[in-house]
């Protein structure tokens, strides 16, 4: 008679294999071979389609200089509404938060800075957010209380663990869409900064060869597009709004607006002064081109000098536990072969 146990304890969900912790060893290990296994296949996704970073901000680009154009050359107002693309979803979301009453200009503002230095153009965006505020801790609330009280899936949970669990998925449904952005926002801002030097020495060689401000923004965004795509954007948008802007104060102003750094702020200024009283431009730059490549060599001291206490903890976790066990194992096998042997022996 073929026995059925197996099968049914599989089938019943008790663990038939070792256990850590109270977690299946053999449906941990396959379900870490899962997703290892998936980012092999994202990374050679990635490695075989290769695109180029500049073709998706050229549209933007393209589309910023046609609506500046349009915008110049409209007569009437009918002909400038149609540069206004409506979106429905976002009227429907502005429309719902004001009935409501919790949508505020300057929080609107406020998002769509981060959401312009995060480099999204869109400023329906900014109702976005502020609406995934609103639902986002409704929806994982809700599913929180759905798995842990109602479903109870862990029934192990004490009251206390529970509550927290819940509070966390309420905080985290508030907080991801600011989360998000705040990500998107600082990798933006450490890629523009890696690149500043560099696009500060060829606006030196731009100024010094004779050519104008936004020639140079243009041509120094051409030459920087591939090596620092986020840089060069924001150099040929701002040489777009120099060419097709009445005042050209507001376009630096703009730069500055849409980079969150103060290193940016800085040579703002110095265009700003330079296009109000006629300083040398090319001197100005060398001086900062100088100044942010010693603060560069001092984040990279300093990221150096901190690696050492950076790396005990991984050092303490899993290096040495291996380490440990590579040296002593062995021993320890040797050592209860020998104890085991001599017991039996003794016998």
């Amino acid at each position: 008679m073929i026995s059925t146990l197996p099968v049914t304890a599989a089938f019943s969900g008790a663990q038939t294999g070792p256990s850590l912790l109270g977690i299946d060893v053999v449906w941990a290990g396959t379900l870490l071979a899962a997703i290892g296994v998936f980012a092999v296949l994202v990374a050679i996704y990635n490695a075989l389609t290769v695109r180029n970073p500049m073709t998706k901000r050229v549209k933007a680009l393209n589309e910023r200089r046609e609506q500046l154009k349009a915008g110049i050359t409209a007569s009437t107002a009918k002909r400038r509404a149609r540069l206004v693309r409506k979106n429905q979803t976002a009227d429907r979301m502005r429309n719902f938060l004001g009935r409501l009453q919790v949508l505020q200009e300057g929080q609107i503002k406020e998002v769509q800075q981060k959401l312009a230095q995060a480099g999204i153009r869109s400023k329906d965006l900014a109702v976005a957010v502020i609406f995934g505020r609103m639902v986002l801790p409704i929806l994982f609330g809700g599913l929180a209380l759905f798995l842990i009280y109602i479903v109870d899936m862990w029934p192990t949970l004490t009251p206390f663990k529970r509550s927290g669990f819940t509070m966390a998925a309420l905080i985290l449904g508030y907080k991801a869409p600011d989360l998000f952005v705040d990500n998107m926002r600082q990798k933006r801002t450490d890629a523009i900064r890696k690149g500043l030097p560099d696009a500060l020495d060829l606006l030196v060689i731009c100024a010094e060869a004779g050519l104008t401000v936004d020639s140079a923004f243009s041509r120094v965004s051409k030459e920087l597009g591939r090596a620092y795509p986020e840089l060069g954007e924001e150099f040929a948008l701002t040489s777009i709004e120099l060419g097709f802007l009445t005042e050209r104060r507001q376009a630096f102003e703009n730069l500055a607006y849409r980079v969150n750094l103060e290193s940016v702020k800085g040579v703002v200024t110095t265009m700003i002064q330079t296009e109000k009283y006629g300083t040398p431009l090319a001197s100005a730059l060398r001086v900062l081109s100088a100044e942010f490549r010693n603060e560069r060599m001092m984040r990279a001291e300093e990221k150096a000098a901190r690696l050492p206490a950076i790396m005990t903890v991984p050092l303490i976790l899993f290096i040495l536990p291996v380490l440990f066990i590579v040296i002593l194992g062995p021993a320890a096998c040797s050592l209860s072969d020998a104890m085991a042997g001599g017991s039996f022996g003794g016998r």
